[in-house]
């Protein structure tokens, strides 16, 4: 069989090393571009038989027919989400896999991390501590104990966010369109996440039926002060509308690791740059708001993981008939969707 050739896009330097770490055998021939993928950058992918993207490549129709066109046979995602493909559109025309989960861990710890610093105010104490500020005031917290945290999204890492909690003795709700069975988990409605809930952490994908979920109407049902925490797809908040609820005094944190129109700016260095996105600057401006750039899964392990299962859903597409990690628009859809990833799905 020929060396499978791989066009990586939005390639960064913790990509290159651990992929090229995972490949120390030379088995696929690699080609890392900075650029994200796009229509205008669809030509370097000419020759190659995989694209690997990430979380803000732009994966459209017309990116697709040209893949389609230069020949290349597979997509492959080094994420788990993948609102940014239009799967619909490319059932039938070329296959896309994901990694499904790379370390639930590093993200669960990483949105428990952001609730300590936050509510703590471990961040401003570092920063006074460095000019020898050994003052308290303003430094004020809450205890976790005892809290309720509504959690969206029971998927592996809902259930190790909810396991971390139950270690600082918080009272746990949860919700999710699909309950996991037996898990002694308390599932209620989303009116009774809004209404009950002094702290609501997001762990489930975006979808067109959960864009902006957390909106002006949802956060008028939430407790006064509530803290709500995003690791998982940044259009599952709308940004205006959180703005104006941090403003009212509604809002009493935001810790986030995404923002939806993180595309353009996330993972890069605007530091000696005016950034022209007005939301993002006020929110970051705010003193009860942290911002991490889509950092929650940036542990040694999960780039590991990440690296070893893209390779190896990508060996399993061309020397089986089957794709375990494919995902298709009736995979999706779940009412819809016969696999059984025994075969692919096309």
């Amino acid at each position: 069989m020929e060396t499978i050739k791989i066009a990586f896009f939005d390639a960064k330097e913790y990509d290159r090393s651990s992929f090229i770490n995972s490949n120390s055998n030379g088995e696929f021939k690699i080609k890392f571009y900075e650029t994200r993928l796009s229509e205008d950058t669809c030509p370097l992918a000419e020759g190659f038989d995989v694209v690997c993207v990430f979380v803000n490549d732009d994966v459209n129709k017309a990116v697709i027919d040209k893949l389609k066109d230069m020949g290349v046979k597979l997509i492959a995602l080094r994420c788990a989400g993948y609102n940014n493909v239009d799967i619909e559109y490319a059932y039938e025309k070329i296959h896309v896999v994901r990694v499904p989960a790379y370390s639930p861990y590093a993200v669960a710890e990483h949105a428990m991390a952001l609730l300590l610093t936050s509510i703590r105010r471990i961040h401003k104490a570092y920063i006074r501590t460095k000019d020898f500020n050994f003052s308290l005031n303003g430094l004020t917290g809450f205890d976790l104990h005892g809290k309720t945290v509504g959690v969206i999204g029971t998927g592996k890492i809902g259930r190790i966010f909810i396991d971390i909690c139950r270690g600082f003795g918080m009272k746990i709700i949860a919700y999710d369109k699909f309950p996991a069975a037996d898990s002694g988990i308390e599932y209620v409605s989303l009116d009774e996440i809004w209404e009950r809930s002094d702290i609501i952490s997001l762990h489930c994908p975006l979808t067109a039926e959960n864009k902006h979920m957390i909106n002006a109407e949802t956060m008028e049902k939430m407790k006064k002060g509530v803290v709500i925490i995003n690791t998982s797809r940044g259009a599952l908040i709308d940004s205006e509308a959180l703005v104006e609820g941090i403003k009212a005094r509604k809002i009493g944190a935001a810790c986030l690791d995404v923002y939806e129109e993180e595309s353009n700016v996330f993972f890069h260095d605007y530091s000696n740059h005016i950034v022209n996105d007005d939301t993002l600057a006020r929110l970051i401006s705010m003193p009860n708001v942290i911002v991490t750039s889509h950092q929650a899964f940036l542990t040694n392990e999960a780039l590991k993981n990440i690296a070893d299962t893209t390779f190896d859903n990508i060996r399993e597409f061309f020397e089986r008939d089957t794709c375990s990690n494919e995902i298709c628009y009736k995979c999706a859809n779940l009412a819809n969707c016969n696999q059984a990833h025994e075969k692919k799905c096309f």
